[in-house]
C-alpha cells in the first residue's frame, strides 16, 4: 500500500487535532504547579492525581514540550509561562550541591533520589534550549550549553560519575549516544551550538560500529567495549522501540544534512531489523523484549506493550516513508498507528494508556507515573505534524 495526498492530509489533521485537541488539554492547565512550579504529572485516567512527587526527567519533558508548541504551534502565552514554570523549579530545586540533577523530588523540591546517570540533565538541556529560544532568556541559553557540555563530560570522563557495575564486564548501551545525539540536535536546532554535529558524527558512527548488527540483522541494546556481543542474559536483551526511536533520531539527521543517502540507509536499516524482531505477529503491537537469539528473556515484562515505543515506531516509519516512498513502511505505519490509537487511546479522557498486555488489554490505568508523562505521545503527534507539513508543502 500506499499513502496518497489525500491520506496524508487527513493523516495531518489527525495528528494536529489529538495534539491539540486531546492530549495537550489533558495535562495542561490543570498539571501546572501553581503553588511550587513545575508540573503534578502522576495521573489516572481521569486526570485525578495519584502522587504528588515529581520526576526530573519528565518535569524536563514538560518545560520543553510547552516552549516547543510555542515556537512552532503558536505562541500562546500560557504555552510560554506553563515552560518558564518548569525551567524555574529545574533551576531552584533539581541540582545538587555537586551540580548534578536529583531524579526525584517531592512537591516542594525535597531531594529522594538520584541516579547514578546524566538523563535529567539531556532533558532539562532541551527544555532550556526550548524555552531560550521561546523566551529569548539568555541566561537559559547559557545553562543548556554548560549542562550539554557537562554530558559530554559524563560521558567521555570516566570517574566522574560512580559506576552502575564492577569492572568485571564491562558494556556500554545505545541509550547513551542515542540520547546524545537528540540532546544536540535539539539544542542545535533551537540555539545554535558550534559542537554539535562533530559530536552526533561520533554518537552515529558508534552506533553504527559497535551497536548495528548487519550478520544477524540487530540492534543491540548493549554491547561490550569493543562493540562485541555479550552472551549473557543482559546482554543478549534487545529494546525494538528503543532502537527504532535511534533509527529515526538518525533519519532525522538525514533530512537536516540534505538527505544523506548514507544516513537515509542507516536509519532505515535499524528501523527494518527491529521491526522484524518488535512486531507481534499474533497480537499486533511492539513487544517489549526480545532475545538476541530468541532465548528467554529475564524480565516478566518482557512482551507487554508500553506506549513509548508504538509512539517511536509511529515516527520513524511515517520518517522512512516520506523521505523514501518505499511502500513498505506505509504500510507500515498504517498498522502501528491502527493498533496504538485503538489499543491505548482513552476514548473517554483522552490521552494514552501506558500500559497493555500482550493481547492487548489494559494493565493498569495510569496515564502519568515517574516514567510516563507528557512527552513521547505529544512529541510523536507534534513531530509527525511537522514531517507531514514539510512533506505537503513539497509535493
Amino acid at each position: 500500500m500506499s499513502y496518497s495526498n489525500t491520506d496524508l492530509q487527513n493523516l495531518q489533521e489527525f495528528y494536529q487535532n489529538q495534539l491539540l485537541n486531546d492530549t495537550v488539554p489533558f495535562w495542561f492547565p490543570r498539571s501546572i504547579d501553581t503553588e511550587y512550579g513545575g508540573y503534578l504529572l502522576m495521573r489516572d485516567q481521569d486526570g485525578s492525581l495519584i502522587d504528588d512527587d515529581k520526576a526530573v526527567w519528565i518535569q524536563g519533558r514538560a518545560a520543553w514540550l510547552l516552549a516547543t508548541l510555542y515556537n512552532t504551534v503558536e505562541p500562546k502565552q500560557e504555552w510560554l509561562e506553563g515552560s518558564k514554570s518548569g525551567i524555574d523549579f529545574l533551576n531552584k530545586h533539581c541540582f545538587d550541591v555537586d551540580g548534578q540533577m536529583f531524579f526525584h523530588v517531592t512537591r516542594d523540591g525535597l531531594p529522594i533520589r538520584k541516579r547514578r546517570y546524566y538523563f535529567s540533565e539531556t532533558f532539562a538541556v532541551i527544555a532550556m534550549s526550548a524555552y531560550a529560544k521561546a523566551s529569548g532568556d539568555e541566561a537559559a541559553a547559557e545553562k543548556a550549553r554548560f549542562l550539554f557540555g557537562k554530558c559530554i563530560e559524563y560521558s567521555t570522563v570516566p570517574g566522574l560519575l560512580e559506576p552502575k557495575f564492577t569492572s568485571t564486564r564491562p558494556s556500554k548501551g545505545i541509550g547513551v549516544p542515542m540520547i546524545m545525539m537528540n540532546t544536540a540536535q535539539q539544542l542545535r536546532e533551537n540555539i545554535g551550538d558550534p559542537r554539535c554535529d562533530e559530536w552526533i558524527n561520533k554518537w552515529i558512527a558508534e552506533i553504527e560500529h559497535d551497536f548495528v548488527k548487519d550478520d544477524i540483522k540487530c540492534v543491540m541494546e548493549q554491547v561490550a567495549p569493543d562493540g562485541s556481543i555479550i552472551d549473557h542474559i543482559d546482554g543478549r536483551t534487545l529494546n525494538p522501540g528503543h532502537a527504532i526511536e535511534g533509527a529515526w533520531f538518525i533519519l532525522h539527521e538525514a533530512k537536516y544534512r540534505n538527505n544523506d543517502p548514507h544516513l537515509i540507509a542507516l536509519g532505515c536499516k535499524m528501523l527494518d531489523y527491529m521491526w522484524e524482531r518488535g512486531w507481534d505477529k499474533e497480537h499486533g503491537g511492539i513487544l517489549y523484549y526480545r532475545d538476541v537469539y530468541d532465548k528467554p528473556v529475564q524480565e516478566y515484562w518482557q512482551d507487554m506493550k508500553f506506549w513509548w515505543p508504538h509512539n517511536e515506531v509511529i515516527i520513524a516509519t511515517l520518517l522512512a516513508y516520506t523521505m523514501t516512498g518505499d511502500e513498505k513502511y506505509a504500510k507500515w505505519h498504517k498498522m502501528v498507528h491502527d493498533y496504538a490509537y485503538e489499543k491505548f487511546h482513552d476514548d473517554e479522557n483522552g490521552e494514552w494508556f501506558g500500559y497493555l498486555h500482550r493481547d492487548g488489554s489494559i494493565a493498569q490505568t495510569a496515564k502519568g507515573n515517574m516514567y510516563k508523562g507528557p512527552f513521547h505521545l505529544p512529541r510523536q503527534e507534534w513531530y509527525c505534524l511537522q514531517i507531514l507539513n514539510e512533506h505537503l508543502k513539497n509535493v
